[in-house]
C-alpha cells in the first residue's frame, strides 16, 4: 500500500474512481432521463478536505454533473457535514451524488472499530446515504489484512449480501468496487469470480474499475458478456503507455473506451465515474482534460 493510500485508509476514506450516468450515444441506456458525467471525489481529495463547497463548485464549472463520495465515516459523515448539510451543498453546486464509497470495517484505527463501515454503524450509514440522495453504496477497497484466503472472500460475500439486504430495505443498492488483486489466482480460483458467484446478483452489484480490471489482464467487455446487467457503475480511468502502466487522463492512454461504452447496455451501466488516483500536476487540470475527451468522443 502506498503512503498516500495508507493516509487515506487512516482517515477512513475510500479508494475509487469517477462516476457518470450512461451516455446518450448508447441506445440501451437512452431511456435514462438525463446523461450525467460524474467525478469520483477521491481525485480532488485534498481540495475537498480544505474547501468542500468551493471544490464542488469548481467541479461543476468544469462540466461534471454528478460525483461519487469517498470519505464517509460515522463520525465525520460526508466531508465533515451531516447528510442534510452535504445534500444542500451538492444542490447549490448543481450536482447529484448517486454513489458513495464505504469501507468493510475489519481494519481498525488506533485499535478502535471505524464507524460508518459495513461492519460497524451500517444502519446509520444507510440512513445517511438515503438522506444525501445516494442510490448505490459501494464497498470500495480491501486492505491487505482484509483479503486473506478464499474462505475469507466467501465470508466477505456473506457480509456483502447482509449489507445489501439492509440497503434494499432503504431502497438502495449495494455494490463492490474492484482493484487488481481480486483477479489474481488464489488457491486455484479467482477471488473476483468467487464474489460474483457467492453474492446474490440482486442484492450485490459491481462497480467495475476499468483501469484495474485491464491492468489485471481482464477484458471488461468479456465480463459484461459473462455477467450481463451486473455492472451498473463503472470507474473510467485510463492507463498510460509507459512500462509502469500508470494512471493518466481519459483519452491519453491505451484503454479503448469506445469499445467498452458500446457494451453499456449489456453491462447494465447506469452511472460512470472519472477518477485519477494521482495526477502529474493540479487534479483540476487532469479532470478538465478527461471531461473534454469524454464529451468529444463518448457522450
Amino acid at each position: 500500500m502506498s503512503t498516500s493510500r495508507r493516509a487515506f485508509v487512516k482517515s477512513a476514506g475510500l479508494l475509487s474512481a469517477g462516476a457518470f450516468l450512461a451516455p446518450s450515444l448508447v441506445a440501451a441506456a437512452a431511456s435514462a432521463p438525463k446523461s450525467y458525467i460524474g467525478l469520483q471525489l477521491y481525485t480532488v481529495r485534498d481540495a475537498m478536505q480544505k474547501d468542500p463547497a468551493g471544490t464542488l463548485a469548481q467541479v461543476a464549472q468544469l462540466g461534471y454533473t454528478s460525483v461519487e463520495g469517498a470519505t464517509y465515516t460515522g463520525s465525520q459523515n460526508f466531508y465533515g457535514m451531516t447528510a442534510a448539510a452535504f445534500a444542500k451543498q451538492l444542490k447549490q453546486a448543481g450536482l447529484i451524488m448517486p454513489s458513495s464509497h464505504y469501507r468493510l470495517g475489519e481494519e481498525q484505527y488506533q485499535n478502535q472499530p471505524v464507524q460508518g463501515t459495513m461492519l460497524y454503524g451500517w444502519d446509520k450509514a444507510v440512513d445517511d446515504a438515503a438522506q444525501a440522495g445516494v442510490k448505490y453504496m459501494v464497498c470500495a477497497y480491501l486492505s491487505e489484512a482484509e483479503r486473506g484466503n478464499l474462505d475469507h472472500y466467501k465470508l466477505l460475500a456473506d457480509r456483502l449480501n447482509k449489507a445489501g439486504e439492509r440497503c434494499k430495505k432503504a431502497g438502495l443498492q449495494m455494490c463492490y468496487h474492484n482493484h487488481d488483486f481480486e483477479f489474481m489466482p488464489l488457491e486455484g480460483q479467482v477471488p473476483y469470480d468467487v464474489l460474483l458467484r457467492a453474492t446474490d446478483k440482486d442484492l450485490v452489484k459491481m462497480e467495475l474499475d476499468l483501469y484495474w480490471a485491464t491492468k489485471a489482464g481482464k477484458d471488461p467487455v468479456a465480463l459484461f458478456q459473462q455477467h450481463p446487467g451486473r455492472f451498473p457503475l463503472w470507474h473510467v480511468k485510463d492507463m498510460d503507455k509507459t512500462p509502469k502502466r500508470d494512471f493518466t487522463e481519459v483519452g491519453s492512454g491505451v484503454i479503448d473506451f469506445k469499445r467498452i461504452f458500446a457494451q453499456a447496455g449489456k453491462s447494465g451501466m447506469k452511472y460512470f465515474f472519472v477518477e485519477q488516483d494521482q495526477t502529474p500536476g493540479s487534479p483540476f487540470d487532469s479532470i478538465k482534460k478527461s471531461i473534454t475527451h469524454i464529451k468529444r468522443t463518448l457522450v
